[in-house]
């Protein structure tokens, strides 16, 4: 099984010594804001644009503004601690008379996650938005009505490890792990879980559950379901209008689940003409296979600023679901 950090040969990273430097900056600036009651519910990007566009928040003039709207800030804002921590996570880049933060921390119930500063370009950058809020919503619903005891629990995608943690949280003697093909999602996986508390998440590298061994009492994920120009690694899902990760997803996970495992999947489809043509993918797998499935829309209208986009001229809109699959014999 792979171990913690593992990348493949050709990502270059710096040496551990380095790495484990700025990772540990970055978990006792979490620590701090925390303990100062720090809270920011992260936006959708193009909520996120609007807010920052209006008159008198071209710069920050709190904690809030530089690590959860990403605004730049004058070093003077900051206690000194806190502007420390940040250039030693290596976490800073200058900003005309003054800098800005290359990291976000935001609230989710009454833990903080420290993920990618907006705007999230790069491609490595790590997602966290309002998807993660309505998957988080969905698995802790899933687990508190569920009678399976989690011993082994994945996290497809884990991004910067919501879902790992949260499950953890509630299987603390679990194993539970986040897997991810991004070097920095696993980063911010590995301190997001020391921040919560929970010692028993590993943060590993794999594409989808092919670097890891073994069954599964439950398999969860929130992948990337949009079609990116860019294909960017946060954002882009592939196939016909984005759903090609999470069918790749069903397919692994109806080969993994242990007897009486569930797989949870949120993610987003593309409606056309009023039809949902990620579920009767699913259907079409999922019906005959013995495993037992449902699947509902929680939300009708996300990220409708994707459809003026050229690959989806075709579609009313996009729609928020979670697709569950059990395993019974």
């Amino acid at each position: 099984m792979d171990a913690a950090y593992v990348l493949p040969a050709t990502h270059v990273m710096p040496p551990a010594a380095q790495r484990d430097a700025r990772d540990a900056a970055l978990l006792e600036l979490a620590r701090i804001v925390k303990a100062e009651g720090y809270r920011f519910v992260t936006v959708s990007p193009a909520t996120h644009a609007r807010v920052n566009k209006r008159a008198g928040n071209e710069w920050a003039t709190r904690l809030e503004d530089v690590l959860g709207w990403s605004r730049p800030f004058g070093k003077e804002l900051l206690p000194r601690s806190v502007f420390d921590l940040l250039h030693r996570a290596e976490a800073l880049e200058p900003h005309g008379e003054g800098w800005r933060s290359l990291i976000r921390v935001s609230s989710l119930n009454d833990k903080l996650f420290i993920h990618s500063a907006y705007p999230t370009t790069a491609s490595d950058a790590v997602f966290f938005g309002p998807d993660t809020y309505r998957f988080i919503s969905a698995l802790e619903e899933h687990v508190a009505r569920s009678m399976q005891p989690i011993r082994r629990a994945a996290d497809i995608g884990c991004g910067a490890g919501p879902g790992a943690i949260s499950m953890a949280l509630h299987s603390p003697d679990a194993e539970v792990i986040g897997v991810d093909i991004n070097a920095r999602a696993l980063r911010y996986t590995a301190i997001n879980a020391a921040l919560a508390g929970t010692e028993n998440v590993s943060a590993m590298h794999s594409d989808l559950l092919t670097g890891v061994a073994g069954e599964f009492d439950l398999i969860i994920a929130n992948p990337p379901y949009l079609l990116d120009s860019s294909e960017r690694t946060y954002r882009h899902g592939g196939g016909h209008l984005g759903e090609g990760l999470s069918v790749a997803i069903i397919r692994q996970a109806m080969q993994r689940l242990a007897l009486g495992g569930s797989l949870l999947l949120y993610t987003g489809v593309a409606i056309v003409n009023g039809q949902d043509q990620f579920r009767s993918i699913a259907q079409r797998l999922l019906d005959g296979s013995g495993l037992d499935w449902s699947y509902r829309e929680i939300d009708p209208d996300v990220f409708g600023e994707e459809l003026e986009e050229p690959a989806y001229n075709t579609a009313d809109r996009i729609a928020a679901v979670v697709l569950t699959v059990t395993r019974r014999d």
